[in-house]
């Protein structure tokens, strides 16, 4: 029997325990379910709810030129039990905000515990239809149990769920050099300039491929030994098949003209559009498995990258999320069954603030919905807004991968009227950072929280 009073939340990670703690205050009950200890996952460690298994970073704190400490901001104003546990338990890591994992994630289950209206229940669920009209919160992560993500599969009516995520890098479009790369499709398909091209002669071509040989690589652990699939190879797979293997993969040459120089280039690497506002570019083709501090040099040595500055770096895990631009409507819940919302990283957000973040709209969706009380959603110009727009609305449902929030999520702010002029850089970044906080203040206080 549905209970009238009562949200049901599987998963008792960051996003599940911020969902929690947000609809405790509307005097709602709230069954818990987190698995653990009973039954364990391939990289908990520990008994207590939102351990991070991973960095102890929520990375920087930066509210005025970066766009994750922007996120931390608006969780702040919002009463964010993540962040007030974070803050809690800082650890010295210059701008960005560290934590004592294991003090952080005992203070988020002593919190959680100490709520009268929470009731904290270890069993696995093993399926979405154990609680037919009851709302339910599904907040179980990239590490969601084999029987629960064959539920998922049925629910959503789509083929696989886990997998490895293969991520290229994205790149801010005002950052590349446009007087060496150029816009151009191959053989001048689609509008003729869907792409950038940035040339390689034949000598840079083959002094990239034995940077990447050398780079330093990512290990894997011993349980993500998921295959790789053919279309989304790393580029160190590909090469391991031969120098010449990209030239006519990713960097075939083939179909362009470089205005530039009258030679043709030896190979090619192409830019292609992330988001609507053509802010954000991905390398197309780039997903690898190298270091961030090696995907930063080598990538930057690509003519017209040379400055580039990186929206998100590329990488290859084994990874559970949902198509959510085509299976979530713009409030988070399952278009095919309205009283299932998806929180945190199973909805394709990457990192801690970011699941957070997503659990904390969840949270207050559901509270909502179940008072039959209208909620406006956060605008798209404050960072929960432009995350949330972005997994369900504005990304392609057919090249979805999860995404951490940065600027380029957010609409372009590029012109300032008064003075006839086009921003950008920090003075940019910083007037995006301002909007974002006073609009998120501005919404909180509209929706009375």
């Amino acid at each position: 029997m549905t209970n009238n009073n009562k949200i049901v939340i599987i998963g008792g990670g960051l996003a599940g325990c911020e969902a929690a703690y947000q609809i405790s205050k509307f005097d709602i009950n709230i069954d818990l379910y987190e698995m653990r200890p009973k039954v364990k996952t391939e990289a908990h460690q520990t008994k207590y709810l939102a351990e991070l298994v991973c960095s102890n970073s929520f990375r920087s704190d930066d509210k005025e030129y970066n766009a994750v400490g922007v996120l931390h901001e608006e969780l702040r104003i919002a009463d964010s039990l993540i962040m007030k546990c974070a803050d809690h338990n800082k650890v010295p890591a210059g701008s960005a905000l560290a934590v004592d994992r294991d003090n952080f994630s005992k203070e988020v289950n002593k919190t959680i515990k100490s709520i009268p209206n929470i009731n904290i229940i270890n069993e696995e669920i093993r399926s979405l239809d154990e609680f037919k009209n009851q709302p339910v919160i599904v907040s179980t992560g990239p590490l969601t149990s084999k029987t629960l993500t064959e539920s998922i599969k049925i629910k959503t009516s789509e083929n696989s769920l886990a997998f490895y995520d293969a991520i290229a890098p994205i790149v801010y479009e005002e950052t590349i050099n446009m007087s060496v790369a150029w816009k151009q499709s191959r053989y001048d398909k689609g509008n003729g300039d869907d792409y950038i091209n940035c040339p390689l002669s034949k000598e840079e071509y083959y002094q990239f491929i034995e940077k990447i040989k050398k780079a330093p690589k990512m290990e894997f652990k011993e349980f993500e030994d998921t295959p790789f699939f053919e279309g989304c190879m790393p580029i160190e797979e590909i090469i391991r098949r031969g120098d010449e293997t990209l030239r006519y993969g990713p960097m075939k040459p083939v179909g362009l003209k470089n205005p530039h120089k009258k030679e043709e280039p030896y190979a090619v690497v192409q830019l292609r559009q992330d988001n609507k506002s053509g802010s954000l570019y991905n390398i197309v083709g780039f997903q690898t498995k190298m270091k961030h501090g090696a995907q930063k040099d080598i990538f930057k040595t690509i003519p017209g990258l040379e400055n580039s500055e990186f929206a998100r770096l590329g990488g290859l895990h084994r990874n559970t999320f949902i198509k959510s631009p085509k299976l979530l409507d713009p409030f988070l819940r399952l278009k095919n069954s309205q009283n299932i919302i998806f929180a945190g990283q199973i909805t394709g957000v990457e990192g801690y603030v970011e699941s957070s973040a997503i659990g904390f709209i969840a949270g207050i969706i559901a509270a909502y919905d179940l008072k039959n009380k209208n909620l406006k959603l956060p605008p798209e110009n404050t960072a929960h807004g432009a995350l949330l727009k972005h997994i369900t609305m504005n990304a392609n449902p057919d090249t979805f991968q999860p995404m951490n929030i940065n600027f380029g999520l957010m609409p372009d702010i590029n012109l300032d009227l008064k003075n006839k002029k086009y921003i950008k850089g920090r003075e940019k970044k910083k007037i995006q950072s301002n909007t974002a906080i006073n609009s998120f203040k501005e919404w909180i206080k509209r929706i009375n929280f």
